[in-house]
C-alpha cells in the first residue's frame, strides 16, 4: 500500500505543482487593461476603428436597461450598440425601445427585435448572428446583457487588441459575489478553468489553447467572417468558447487580458445557481458524449478529492507527494485572492465544490439524455440536432 500512496500522491504533486508553475509564470504575461498605460486612444492611422457592440437579450428586463444606458456612456468616440430582443416574453423589448426613445441613443443604438427562431439554430447564436449582419464596425464585440461596464472599457480594450495586433481579444470579468455559496463555487470553477484552459498559452500561434468568454469577445469583423460567422456556430450551446477556437485554429492571433472591474457580472446567485448554470453546458463541452462525462467525473474526484484523503490514508514519508499538491492548490487560490474576492482559506472548502460539480455534470448528462435535449430559455432544442452541429 506504501508503494501505491507513493506513486499516487507523486503523481498527483508532480501534476498540481506542474499547473501552479506554468499558472505563476504565465499569468503574469497577460495584460492588465486597468494600468496607466492603457489608459490611451488605438494608435491607428484612421482614428479610432469602429466598434459595433452585439447586445443578445431574451427576458432580461430585469439587466438589459442598466447594460444598454452603461453602454451608451462609453468614452469611446467611433462605436454603435445593437441589441437584440430575441423571442422575449417579459418586457425585455419594451424596455430595449424605452432607452432607444432617449436623446443619446440617437444613431448610436439600434434594437433588433426577432419574433421566430428558424429551424437549425440555438436563439443566441441567431440572435448574434442576426446583428453581426447590419453591424457596421471594424471589430465586433459580443457581450451578455447583464454585463456592466466601466466608461473607458473598450477603449482600453481596443487600444490593446491595437497595440498586440490581436485578431481575437478577450477582457475577463470581474465576477460579482455575494455569498459563500457562490465564491466557493467559483473558486473551484476558476480552479478547474485554469487546469483545463491555459490563458498564458493562448498568444501561443502553436499552442491548441483557445479562449472566449461570452461577457466580451471582440473580433476583428474580416476574421469574423472569414471563419464562417455565427454560421457556423449556429446549434453550438457553448458559443463563446467555440468561436474562440475557430478563430484559433484558422490561424489568428488571440489575446486575452485583466482589467479589475473594467467589465463586471455576476454569473450566478448561491451555490446552486452555478448548478444550474452549468448544467446547460457540461455535457456539451463533452461534446453529449457519456462516457466522456463519466470519465471526467472520475478524473475530477482523483484530482481534486485525491490529495485531500491521501494526506489522511498514507503515512510518513508517502503523504509527501499528497501534501506538495495540497500546497500547490492552495497557492493557487492564494494567486486567485489577487484578482478576485475569493479569500484564500476557501481553498478548505475545495471539496464540498468538487463533489457539486461532479453532481452538476452527472445531473448534466443525465437530464440531457433523458430529454432528448437540451431545454434553454424557454426553448428546446433536440439531441441529435445539437450533435449535428458540434464544432
Amino acid at each position: 500500500m506504501s508503494y501505491f500512496h507513493w506513486i499516487v500522491g507523486g503523481l498527483l504533486g508532480l501534476v498540481w505543482l506542474s499547473r501552479l508553475v506554468g499558472a505563476g509564470l504565465g499569468m503574469r504575461r497577460l495584460a492588465d487593461l486597468s494600468q496607466a498605460q492603457w489608459d490611451r486612444t488605438p494608435a491607428t492611422p484612421s482614428g479610432d476603428p469602429g466598434v459595433s457592440i452585439i447586445v443578445p437579450a431574451r427576458n432580461e428586463e430585469d439587466h438589459i436597461e442598466q447594460t444598454l444606458v452603461q453602454l451608451l456612456q462609453l468614452d469611446y468616440a467611433n462605436y454603435e450598440v445593437l441589441a437584440v430582443n430575441d423571442r422575449s416574453t417579459d418586457r425585455s423589448g419594451e424596455v430595449m425601445n424605452r432607452v432607444a426613445a432617449m436623446p443619446e441613443a440617437h444613431g448610436r443604438l439600434k434594437v433588433i427585435h426577432i419574433g421566430e427562431l428558424p429551424f437549425g439554430w440555438l436563439g443566441k447564436a441567431h440572435a448574434m448572428w442576426t446583428a453581426a449582419t447590419e453591424a457596421r464596425g471594424d471589430w465586433l464585440l459580443f457581450t451578455d446583457a447583464d454585463v456592466l461596464f466601466q466608461s473607458d472599457s473598450v477603449r482600453r480594450a481596443v487600444a490593446c487588441a491595437e497595440s498586440e495586433r490581436a485578431d481575437h481579444f478577450v477582457l475577463f470579468p470581474r465576477l460579482i459575489m455575494k455569498g459563500p455559496g457562490e465564491r466557493m463555487m467559483i473558486a473551484f470553477f476558476q480552479t478547474l478553468f485554469v487546469f483545463g484552459h491555459r490563458p498564458w498559452r493562448v498568444a501561443h500561434p502553436a499552442a491548441k489553447d483557445h479562449m472566449g468568454v461570452g461577457a466580451f469577445n471582440l473580433v476583428r469583423r474580416r476574421v469574423y467572417d472569414a471563419v464562417g460567422t455565427y454560421r457556423a456556430l449556429r446549434m453550438e450551446v457553448v458559443d463563446d468558447m467555440k468561436l474562440g477556437k475557430i478563430i484559433k485554429e484558422a490561424g489568428y492571433a488571440q489575446r486575452n487580458a485583466f482589467g479589475e472591474d473594467l467589465i463586471s457580472i455576476r454569473w450566478a446567485r448561491g451555490a446552486m445557481g452555478v448548478v444550474d448554470n452549468l448544467t446547460k453546458n457540461f455535457f456539451a463541452i463533452l461534446s453529449f458524449q457519456w462516457w466522456r462525462a463519466v470519465g471526467s467525473v472520475a478524473g475530477l474526484a482523483f484530482l481534486n478529492l485525491g490529495p485531500f484523503l491521501g494526506v489522511w490514508l498514507a503515512h510518513g514519508g508517502a503523504r509527501a507527494g499528497y501534501g506538495l499538491a495540497l500546497l500547490s492548490l492552495f497557492a493557487i487560490y492564494v494567486g486567485m485572492s489577487w484578482k478576485s474576492d475569493i479569500p484564500p482559506y476557501y481553498f478548505l472548502l475545495h471539496p464540498i465544490a468538487t463533489a457539486l460539480f461532479m453532481y452538476t455534470l452527472l445531473r448534466s448528462m443525465i437530464l440531457t439524455l433523458s430529454q432528448g435535449g437540451v431545454s434553454w430559455r424557454g426553448t428546446f432544442y433536440p439531441l441529435e440536432e445539437l450533435k449535428k452541429g458540434i464544432v
